[in-house]
């Protein structure tokens, strides 16, 4: 069910472990086969996605220090865990 931009619905896990994303949300998002996404997960909160080319894009601003953790809108716990593993490669 979409309204607003908004949608619910489910999503079956099949017996790779892949789960199909609604086309709805797939093309609210610009969202194409070999898209790489971001899997966030947290036991109390749930899981997340989020395209990877964001993310990547704020990782490189933070290594490049051009942006500081805590100027972020996704948490400055995210990012900091998020340089700390980019300084370990």
């Amino acid at each position: 069910m979409e309204k607003n931009g908004r949608y619910i619905g489910t999503a079956k896990i099949g017996p790779k472990g892949q789960i199909v994303i609604p086309k709805e949300v797939r093309d609210s998002f610009s969202l194409k086969a070999g898209d790489q996404l971001i899997i966030l997960s947290d036991p109390e909160r749930g899981i997340a996605l989020h395209r990877f080319d964001y993310f990547s894009s704020i990782s490189e601003a933070i290594v490049n220090g051009n942006l500081k953790a805590e100027d972020s809108v996704i948490g400055s716990e995210t990012l900091a865990s998020a340089v700390k593993d980019l300084e370990k490669k």
